[in-house]
This record gives C-alpha cells, structure tokens and sequence, in this order.
C-alpha cells in the first residue's frame, strides 16, 4: 500500500537523479518520447493519408477481396501488386468488414514483391482482430511482428498492447512488451507503460502491476493521470479499498480527478457496501458540476438496491433528475422493484404515475411488480383496465397472476379464490368487492401458476381442505397440476399426520405421470419418524432406494430420539440396522442417540458393541460419541474401558475435549478415586485443555465427598486466580460440601457471598446449612438460617423429605433460650406451625 505514495512523493520532489544522470540512456529515451508523433500515439495508425490514384488502388483492393469466393489468381491483382504502400494496405484493411477476408489480404500483401509490413499495418490487423475478440490470431500476429525485427515508434506500440489488453492476452502482452525492449524493436515512453497498465488492471495482477510502476519509477518517467487511472482501476477491482483511496487522494492532490475517477470510485465504494459513501461522493461531483453519464447512473441505482438501500437509490434518482438525467425502463422497473420489496407502495406507484406523464410506457414486468404488491382491489382494478385490447392471453394472465400473488402474499385468501374463481367462470357462494370491481374482458382460464400460488397461499394460512377442494376443482377444468403443488399439499397433509391422504394423493402424482421427488418422499419419512411407526419408515426407505432418493438425516435422527425417549433403544438400534442393510448409512448422530438410549435402559454393553461394530465398518465417530460412550462406562462404574476409549480417540486423530476430562473426573468423583481425579486435571493444564467452572465444581463435590474440604477450598481459590467466575452451582455445590463435612461456619460465609452476588440457593442448601449448625451447636446463627427459610418460601411441606430435618431443628432451637423467643414470634405470626 505505501509503495504507490513513495514513489509520487519521490517524484514530486524533483531530485530523483544528479544532473550528470541525464547523459545516460535514460535522458536519450526521454528526449526521444518528446518527438513522438501525437496522432500515431492516440490511434496507432500513420498520419498521412492515400493520394488520389492510391484510393483508386484502395477500393480495386476492397472490391476484389469482398467479393465472394475470392480469387487469388485473379489477373486485377497483378497489376495492382505494384501499386501497394504501407498506407495502401492500412486503408484496405480498415474499409474490410470481414476479419477473415483482412487476414486473407494481410496475408497476400505480405507475399507481393518489395513489400514490407510496418507498425501501422501490423497495428490495423491487431485492431481488427481485437475489436472481433479473435485472440487465436492475434498471438499468431505477435509472433510475426517478433520475426519480422519491425520497429514500433512508443505511440504505436502502445496501441499495439491495448488491442491484446482488450482481448485478455494479458500475459501476451507483458511479455512482448520485455522482449520488443530487450530486443531494440521499441523504446517505451510513460504513454506506452500506461497502455501496459491499463491491460494488466483488466487481468487484476497487483504484483505484476506493481512490478511495473517501480520500474517506471527507475527509469525516471514521470506519473500522469492515465498513469494512476488504470492502477485505481485495479485496486477498485480486487477489493483493495485503502489502496485505491490513497490513489484516489494522490489525484486529487495533482488536480487529475475527472468524471470517469469519481465514477470509478462511486461505483466501488457501492459494490463495497458502502452506500453512503457512494452517495456522498456523488454530491461531491454534484456540487463541482461533474456530471455522471447515464451509464454509470444506471449502475449506481442498482448497486444501492442490491445493497437493499432503497431511500437511496430513490434519492440518488431524484437528484439527477434535477440535472436533465430522464430514467429509462429499465430504471424506472429497478426502483419500483426495490420499492415493492420494500413494502413501500405508495412510493413505487408515485414512480409509476410518473414514468407515464415522461411518456415513458411501463412494460410488463413493472405492472407485475405493482400487481403482486398491491392489495387494493380498486387499485388493483385500474392497473389492469390500462391493459391494453391487443395484449395477447398469456400476458395477461400473467398480470392475474401477480394480483393472485399480492393476495396470496397478504393473507387475503378469500379474495385471492373470489379471483379465481372469477377466471374460471364460476360463481362464489358469497359476495366480493372482486365481483362488481374486476371486469374480465375476456374469458381466459386461470393455468397451473394460478392454482399453485392459490393452493400455496392457502396452505400457508392452515386452510388444508380448501387447498384440496381447489385442487380437485383445477382438475374439472382440465388444468393438470405440477410437482410443485403436488409436493406441497403432500407436505401439508404429512404435517396434519393425515398420512392415508398422503398416499392416495402420492399415488394419483405416480397415475399422472409425475414423479414424486425426494421432498415427497421425505415429506411422508418425516410424519412416519414423528409417528414413531418404524415398519413405514422402513418400507418408505426402501421405496426411496429404489428410487435413487436418500433419506433427510433430521428425520432418521428424529426417529431414532423419540424411541430412545420412551425406552425402545433396541427398537431403534434394529431400525439404525435396517437402514444400513437398505444402502444407507445413518448419520453418526443418530448412532450417538441411540447410544445414549440404550446407556439410559442400562445395556451398556450393547452401546458398546454397536459402537465398536460402527467404528470396525470404518465409520469414523465423532468426539460427541465417544463422550456419551465415556459417560456410559463412568457411570457404570468401568473406568478400566474409559481409558481404552482415551487412547482410541488420539488413534482416531481426535482430541479430548474439556467435556470429555469433565465426564471422566465426575466419574472418578463418584467412584471415590479422588487423587486420580485431581491427576486428570494436570493432564488437562498440560494439554492446554483450560478446566471451566464445571470442572472446578466437580472436583470441589469430590473433595468434600473425600473428607477433604481444605483441598476442596484450594481448588475454589484455584478457579479464581486463574479467572474462572464461579456460578451458581458451584457455590451451592462448595458450600453443600463444606456442610458434610462439619464447616458450617465457612458454609455461611460464602452463602453471604452468594447473596450479595445476587445469586439465589435452593433449597436444600439451607436446610443443610441448617442441620451442620444445629450439629455445630451454633443456635443463633441456625435461626437465622431458619428464618430465611421460613421469608424465602423454603419451608418444606409434611410429605418433603426435608420435613423432619426443619421440625427436628424447630423443636431444639424452641428449648435453647437464645432463641426460643423468636420461634414463639414466628408461631404467632403464623409463619411456622406449632409443634
């Protein structure tokens, strides 16, 4: 990015080399560039032009050449060998419309006696086979040009390089652009390396591009606007947004911002996302009286409206209006567009109204847009009385269409099936503003689009029956439905596990020669899934098979939870086996559930053979069903086989997670194997696995189930020092421990903690706080605690099994005179039952 600024800065400076330097090579092709010929720089083409008797020769040439099928014997050609020049050939090849017949001509011209191509002709056959994007030949001609040792004046060999730019022969032309130097042929000046630039900025090579400009830098050539144009243009293209800024600025410096660089930028800024800064640099120009062409406009407005900046959009329009700027159709179709997507009809009809007072006539696709936007019926009614007597049927219909569409879209069913049925020539049951309001000209039946926006809107709104009433009544008319309606009242009727309709509808789809696809089919797998009816689903699968159509994954794994929920994890084990024997292979989702059903009914055995079964068939488990094995065994107390499934996961290529080391410490936890527990924690630390809070917890319960309640409080001060904030959980879970293990006092401390925490205990904490201090023989503080029972709502009824513990400690704290008072207020104010 810093190298464009150091290099005009070094340049802008003056002193890039001492007096002496311009003795040397570099001050002779600066001398050299200043005598080029302006003409030939800007068109590639010599300055003069064919004398009277050579345009005779220019048109004889023309004629014969034209004229189909050539022929090269032909005796005109003899005597006009003589008479060709340079210039002669030039004028030739540009009155020739054909490339072929060009090339044909060059090539003849080329084998007449003491004839020479030079750069002029060479450049005119380049031009022809640029503007017709032949790239083939052009190459041909590069390697022409090379062997025949032609020499190119700057301005010329310029024009040579922007005919292979504009065919994407990017490469072509920085290589030829090294050799013709390399070998004498030409001596490039700045206007020569822009020609390069320019055809490096369409390929989007920053390196190479940056290449060039240092080396333009060292031949001492001075930058110029059509220097930095194509190097803006670049950066604008590949997304490099502080690049093309600090080029942009270095213009403005120089005074060489024009309107084609602000329209660049605008234009970038936009597909950048940056709407307004797009939009400020259009005021910019607006207030230096730069005006955008009509181009750009267009490509401005529909940039803002992909970009959703519709007020944008309208507002850029309108402020070129100002200025003379008259929108096109397609212009005018964009905003109305973007305004109906935007649900700003109001605006978009203002826009309508408009384009018509212009005399500009709004085409098809923006009545449709209007249409199908708007839900006003006398609206509505008015844009299509402007329909036009000629228009033939389809196009109206499809401006029915878009009104079905814009009451479909809103919810209006009843007037979408009033309209429908007015095209089918039937009359509603019921009265409709349609009916008096629409008048149909003419009788054109509603097509199978009618229907399907009709039954779509329908089934969206839960109108299930009426949809299927509708569908039966397209089918009197002869009007056949598509897959698309078919699929989506099969959809809807799954969802209602309306599942023997679904059947039967599937079946007449197969009769009418349509076949169900696999949304169909997964449509009805997924009502069986939810139905829980394993042989449907079973047998759907292997219709699907037959089809080539695979089952969705959700619905298998749907399947698979809800029978593992009730209990039936063999059923869904037999189910996940059906699948694979159908060529399906379940994701390992649904294998994890199933794992974790058969865990819950106890069979961890079979957990463990369907999971060494999966991973022996070359299924790879994911680390989430490797933890639901890990915490299978460790419940079931074998933690010999969680280390073997330790090792499997490394094998495998996986790493244990902090989940994984959870399971496992709580597993150890319970068994009692605290020390283990407490090693598995290192090994974390050491494999930069951080323990969390759930960590932390686990190991505090362990350690005060262990009789270890100081370990229990280091391990508490470990989880903060190391900023692990301590939830909920695990202050009830420490101060729980703490109560087990006859720390009472600590207990409450880090209760008081809790609370002003603002954190809330159960429960049972108190009551356990309860009991320890009563057993501590600390009485007043166990009021206390009784207390904030008894305000919290903690008091348990005669069925809890916390009931005895709260009246055995209401009866000691009755007898103790410290607080045998404040239990006698308590029972008088009826907050605690006598005992």
């Amino acid at each position: 990015m810093e190298l464009l600024p150091s290099l005009i800065r070094m340049q802008a400076s003056c002193k890039l080399f001492k007096p002496c330097a311009l003795r040397s090579l570099v001050s002779f092709k600066i001398v050299y560039y200043s005598t080029i010929d302006t003409h030939s720089q800007t068109l590639g083409s010599s300055s003069s032009f064919p004398s009277n008797d050579d345009k005779f020769v220019v048109d004889s040439l023309i004629s014969i050449f034209t004229k189909q099928p050539f022929t090269p014997n032909n005796p005109e050609l003899n005597q006009l060998s003589p008479k060709i020049t340079s210039q002669v050939v030039e004028s030739v090849l540009k009155g020739l419309n054909s490339w072929k017949n060009a090339q044909i001509f060059f090539k003849w011209a080329l084998n007449q006696p003491g004839f020479k191509h030079n750069s002029y002709t060479y450049n005119a056959m380049a031009s022809i086979y640029s503007r017709t994007q032949q790239s083939v030949p052009l190459r041909v001609l590069i390697k022409d040009i090379l062997n025949s040792c032609c020499t190119f004046a700057p301005g010329a060999f310029g024009f040579l390089i922007r005919c292979l730019g504009n065919v994407g022969l990017i490469q072509e032309a920085n290589e030829l652009f090294d050799k013709m130097r390399l070998i004498g042929l030409c001596v490039p000046n700045i206007y020569s390396y822009n020609c390069l630039l320019e055809a490096i900025s369409k390929s989007g090579s920053i390196d190479l591009m940056e290449t060039r400009l240092k080396e333009i830098h060292s031949l001492g050539l001075q930058f110029d606007k059509y220097t930095l144009t194509p190097i803006m243009q670049a950066y604008c293209n590949s997304g490099k947004f502080e690049e093309a800024l600090s080029v942009y600025n270095t213009m403005h410096k120089r005074g060489w911002l024009d309107a084609h660089i602000y329209s660049m930028l605008a234009v970038s800024y936009c597909k950048w996302g940056k709407v307004d800064k797009a939009f400020e640099l259009v005021e910019r120009m607006d207030n230096l009286d730069i005006k955008l062409n009509e181009k750009t406009v267009c490509v401005l407005i529909h940039g803002f409206l992909k970009q959703s900046h519709v007020a944008k959009a309208v507002q850029l329009f309108a402020k070129l209006q100002k200025a003379g700027f008259t929108g096109d159709v397609s212009v005018y179709d964009a905003l109305i567009g973007g305004l109906c997507r935007n649900k700003e009809i109001d605006k978009a009809f203002c826009l309508y109204s408009e384009m018509k007072e212009l005399g500009i006539q709004p085409d098809v696709g923006i009545l449709t847009k209007l249409l199908s936007s708007c839900s006003d019926t006398s609206i509505i009614a008015k844009l299509l009385e402007e329909i036009p007597e000629h228009e033939d049927d389809e196009t109206v219909l499809r401006l029915y269409n878009a009104v079905l569409k814009g009451y479909s879209n809103d919810g209006l069913m009843d007037e979408a099936c009033h309209l429908l049925q007015k095209l089918m020539g039937t009359k509603s049951s019921t009265d409709s503003l349609i009916d008096t309001a629409f008048k149909v000209k003419r009788m054109i039946l509603p097509n199978t689009a009618s229907f399907s926006i009709v039954i779509d809107g329908l089934l969206k709104k839960g109108m299930l029956d009426l949809a299927l009433s509708l569908f039966i009544d397209m089918q009197i008319i002869a009007c056949k439905p598509n897959i698309l309606i078919y699929n989506n009242l099969i959809d809807e009727l799954c969802k209602s596990n309306r599942l023997e309709e679904t059947f039967k509808l599937m079946r007449e789809m197969k009769e009418s020669g349509l076949e169900p696809t696999h949304f169909t089919y997964n449509s009805i797998y997924g009502c069986l899934c939810r139905r829980k009816d394993v042989a449907g689903a079973i047998a759907i699968l292997k219709e699907m098979h037959s089809c080539g159509h695979h089952p969705w994954i959700k619905y298998s794994t749907l399947l698979v939870k809800e029978l593992c929920a009730q209990g039936r994890a063999l059923e869904a084990c037999h189910f996940l086996s059906n699948m694979v024997q159908e060529g399906f292979l379940p994701d390992i989702v649904s294998y994890s559930a199933a794992f974790s059903g058969l865990i819950n009914i106890h069979e961890v055995d079979k957990a463990l053979h369907l999971f060494k079964d999966l991973c022996s068939h070359g299924h790879c488990p994911d680390l989430a069903a490797f933890n639901i094995m890990i915490n299978g065994l460790c419940k079931a107390n074998r933690l010999t086989e969680v280390d073997n499934l330790l090792n499997e996961i490394a094998t495998r290529g996986l790493f244990p997670s902090v989940v994984t080391y959870n399971l496992i410490i709580d597993g150890l936890c319970k068994n009692g194997s605290i020390d283990k527990a407490m090693l598995l924690l290192s090994k974390m630390l050491e494999e930069n696995r951080e323990p969390n809070v759930i960590t932390y917890t686990t190991l505090m319960d362990g350690l005060c189930r262990a009789g270890r309640p100081d370990d229990a409080l280091l391990i508490w001060n470990e989880m903060q020092r190391k900023g692990c904030t301590p939830n909920r959980i695990a202050f009830m879970a420490l101060i729980h421990g703490l109560c087990k293990c006859c720390k009472p006092t600590a207990a409450l401390q880090y209760l008081r903690e809790m609370e002003r925490k603002k954190m809330e205990a159960d429960q049972y904490i108190y009551v356990a706080l309860l009991s320890a201090l009563l057993c501590d023989l600390n009485f007043p503080s166990a009021f206390e605690i009784l207390r904030e029972i008894v305000d919290r709502g903690f008091l348990p009824g005669s069925h809890d099994k916390n009931y005895m513990i709260v009246r055995d400690a209401v009866l000691k704290l009755s007898k103790d005179d410290r607080t045998s008072s404040g239990i006698q207020v308590l029972i008088e104010e009826g907050k605690l039952p006598t005992c």
